[in-house]
């Protein structure tokens, strides 16, 4: 991490084995003039500091003396060493510009920002800032955290196996398939995947998918705005029929009317193959057309058929490929970090969504005065116990301290609006300062042509996720998250890991604050950290996004590994 000696710095472009990076196989690195930025250590190299020294002339004779000089010397180096840190600290808290920096002076990270600091686990905090400066000052260039089970790299990827489905499947067509995606970015990918296999199931042919218009994130971005349509059309073609639109005997009909509108109140979330039969087959013989409208979520995991299985995880890990502007601009997001993803609006999400879907995961500690009302209703104790919390800045930079991680390291951390603004983020900028975002690496020009697209702008977060030295899960309900943990996964093998850590049992350890050693908390952290990168096939019913490891997908070498007990 950083410039630690960690060999995968020059690894991050081959994480999609030999495929320049999500398919970018046109896009070139930034030249050496620019190095300096991603991965740069400040004050001096690796986040350590530079101690200058000078020879001390022994004119006199007398030990008093020299012992005076000496001790002066000394004093007057540790008061310069002080000053340069306070001075290097206040710049990177202010915004300390990188590269050109495209942050406006309205645009921070940190919005609604907070004049309190807001601390929850004071003593683990200060334990974690005496280690950090212990393993700054013995120069402490170990590497942090590798992926401890070095058999995950006999896993290889298969989905774009040839010949998926016999030849002649494609000869009958049933009709055409519209599906208007709802969601971000991230939901409205998985929802093109799963397009492909139900027009598949179907027998039809589908229409590129439409991706509605959110009031949240408010981006009119369609599908060839984000994704190469030629590419998807063609690599996919012997699979699955796709056409840019309806033919024009079809455009004139109002689908509504003629009883081919299929919302999601109509199919239950992760329908089986047999509900789309039921349900979207006999309109689709009947008119020639079906439109399922949000389509959120609509196809399950299992029971699936192998060659749909497959097809689905062909799509995403192989067909869906970001145009070339953001593939340019992505590759300019590529570097020495560890990329971290909190939740936006943390406190307003938790209260709000829980009237609509129970004990959602989230908290309300420290509710502002519009949400509180809300959040009467819920205890943030029992929650944050039971594991339904996402992780807090200050609980992610604990974690990272325990694993190892030097304070210089660089932080890249995905989105933009972290709510509580600096009062939630300074327990994490006071033992990782080096916080960083896409606004801070990219200059004005190179951000200008994704401003007020949200989905765009995501789409460079994903890369520089997907392509990080380390992945750090906060949230296990994000669907970022949980794609970008499926993409190392798929393409990483044992040289992407992605730190999991199991909320629940997180929440215990931290719950010893007041008594526990540093030693121990940092023992229990990578104990649980380790557990939760074993290397397990995916079990039944969980998402093929987040856990590819599956005969359809990810092709399994035997291999006999000796493990000790430390692993």
């Amino acid at each position: 991490m950083g410039k630690q000696g960690n060999s995968r710095v020059s690894r991050a472009p081959d994480l999609v084995n030999g495929r320049s990076y999500f398919g970018m196989k046109t896009c070139q690195h930034r030249g050496v003039e620019n190095e300096g930025l991603v991965g740069r250590r400040m004050p001096g190299e690796g986040g350590n500091f530079s101690y200058g020294g000078s020879k001390v002339s022994y004119g006199g004779k007398r030990h008093v003396r020299l012992i005076g000089v000496v001790l002066g010397l000394m004093s007057f180096l540790f008061f310069f060493d002080s000053l340069i840190f306070s001075v290097v600290r206040s710049m990177v808290h202010d915004g300390f510009p990188r590269r050109g920096s495209s942050r406006s002076k309205d645009d921070k990270v940190y919005v609604k920002a907070q004049t309190k600091e807001i601390v929850l686990y004071g003593n683990l905090v200060n334990m974690a800032s005496s280690a950090l400066v212990v393993k700054e000052f013995k120069r402490d260039l170990s590497t942090p955290w590798e992926m401890p089970y070095k058999v995950a790299s006999t896993w290889k990827p298969c989905a774009d196996k040839d010949n998926i489905m016999a030849p002649g499947k494609l000869t009958r067509n049933n009709g055409f398939i519209l599906v208007s995606a709802n969601g971000g970015l991230n939901q409205q990918r998985v929802a093109v995947c799963n397009a492909v296999a139900v027009a598949s199931l179907l027998n039809a042919t589908l229409v590129l998918p439409r991706f509605l218009y959110s009031n949240v994130w408010k981006d009119p971005s369609q599908f060839g705005d984000i994704y190469q349509e030629e590419y998807f059309m063609n690599h996919l073609k012997d699979e699955v029929h796709i056409v840019k639109e309806l033919p024009s005997h079809l455009l004139s009909l109002n689908i509504e009317a003629i009883g081919s509108l299929i919302t999601d109140a109509d199919l239950v979330k992760e329908a089986k193959p047999i509900d789309f039969i039921k349900i979207a087959l006999p309109r689709l013989l009947k008119n020639g057309v079906v439109h399922f409208l949000g389509f959120g979520n609509r196809l399950g995991f299992d029971p699936l058929p192998f060659n749909l299985q497959r097809l689905r995880c062909k799509c995403n890990f192989h067909a869906l490929t970001y145009v070339p502007k953001i593939q340019q601009v992505g590759s300019l997001l590529l570097g020495s970090l560890v990329c971290l993803k909190l939740r936006a609006n943390y406190h307003f999400d938790s209260c709000s969504l829980k009237q609509i879907l129970g004990n959602f995961l989230g908290c309300c500690a420290a509710a502002t005065p519009r949400t509180d009302n809300i959040c009467r209703s819920v205890s943030p104790a029992e929650l944050r116990k039971l594991g339904r919390c996402p992780l807090t800045p200050e609980e992610a930079g604990l974690v990272l301290s325990s694993l190892g991680f030097s304070r210089g390291t660089y932080i890249y951390l995905a989105g933009s609006q972290i709510y509580g603004g600096k009062s939630r983020m300074q327990p994490f900028t006071s033992l990782y300062p080096n916080v960083v975002t896409k606004e801070d690496l990219l200059t004005p020009g190179e951000l200008a042509p994704f401003r007020n697209f949200s989905s765009q702008l995501a789409a460079l977060d994903f890369i520089a996720c997907a392509t990080a030295d380390v992945f750090a899960m906060t949230d296990s309900g994000s669907q970022l998250s949980s794609l970008v943990s499926g993409y190392r996964i798929y393409y990483g093998g044992a040289n992407a890991p992605t730190l999991r850590p199991n909320k629940e049992r997180l929440a215990a350890i931290l719950s010893e604050n007041s008594t526990i050693r540093w030693n121990d908390f940092a023992e229990r952290v990578r104990k649980m950290i380790r557990e939760g990168q074993k290397v397990r096939p995916r079990s039944t019913g969980r998402s093929i996004y987040r856990l590819p490891r599956s005969p359809e997908f990810l092709s399994f070498h035997f291999v006999v590994e000796i493990l000790d007990d430390s692993t």
